[in-house]
């Protein structure tokens, strides 16, 4: 578990690189808040202060890497060395795969992804709700999902992000052990969908929205969506959510609600150097 003062010190240097590059970074605070036992956040301070700070972000098998060094102190070799630790810890856990994380605009993560030979794999529009009339839809019923609702969550995440199962069940064991809203939503009774929102510092972040393939097309998704950030503007939330640049269907979804693209994150796919 991250201390007070390390999650204080990883928002100002996050603060402090942002307004620098004029960029936002994804570090995930749902999971820093949230972390566990096992060391994945790697630190390097100087005379008291963060200088450098790397995180792994694990998704099942799959594992992300974001990170950011004071601007003053880039080019000194210190996240190289934070990510030489970081690879070590991943090798130790056997993750299958690593996607490194940078916001699309940032040269200097680039120049260091490069050095590194990171292969680009693809990028994300982060989304804001600008505000639109939202229509009151009356049957599409969100609904708190309770643990009866996990296989149906493990057969969601299998058949519209085409996760393996194994990677599904730990992730959304995860999820449904976590203090954000897991949602289902259901249509004549009958669960067809999922989405959860992650609320944090006035902004909410929907996450993981998904429909039964053989519910799609039918304006469910769009129906769901629309009760959502009903519910969470008119709680005083900015509403927010991530969806890839090349899913067209899910980009025209989002806009046709209100959604507008404002930042873009670009992952890179990332082969470690595994020891035998």
């Amino acid at each position: 578990m991250l201390t007070t003062q390390q999650l204080q010190d990883i928002e100002q240097l996050q603060k402090e690189c942002e307004i620098h590059d004029h960029v936002q970074l994804k570090l995930n605070w749902e999971m820093l808040r949230d972390r566990q036992t096992e060391p994945l956040d790697f630190f390097h301070y100087e005379n008291g202060e963060l200088i450098a700070f790397l995180g792994l972000y694990a998704f099942g098998s799959t594992v992300e890497v974001c990170g950011m060094v004071k601007p003053s102190e880039r080019r000194k070799g210190h996240f190289g060395r934070l990510f030489h630790l970081a690879m070590e810890k991943v090798n130790s856990n056997g993750y299958k795969k690593i996607l490194l994380n940078a916001p699309a605009g940032s040269d200097a993560a680039k120049f260091f992804l490069n050095t590194q030979g990171a292969e680009y794999a693809f990028s994300e529009h982060q989304m804001e709700w600008s505000e639109t009339p939202l229509e009151e839809p009356n049957d599409v019923l969100l609904r708190q999902a309770t643990e009866e609702d996990y296989e149906m969550s493990v057969r969601l995440s299998v058949t519209a992000f085409g996760l393996e199962e194994d990677d599904a069940r730990a992730m959304e064991s995860h999820h449904f052990a976590d203090n954000t809203d897991m949602l289902m939503i259901d249509v004549n009774e009958e669960t067809v969908g999922k989405l959860r929102v992650s609320r944090e510092d006035g902004q909410a972040w929907i996450y993981g929205f998904s429909i039964l393939p053989e519910y799609q097309g039918r304006g469910i998704g769009r129906k769901a969506l629309r009760q959502v950030v009903k519910e969470q503007s008119s709680a005083g939330f900015t509403v927010h959510l991530e969806v890839e640049t090349r899913n067209d269907h899910a980009l025209r979804l989002y806009e046709s609600v209100g959604f507008e693209a404002v930042h873009v994150q670009d992952y890179y796919k990332y082969e470690c150097k595994r020891k035998h």
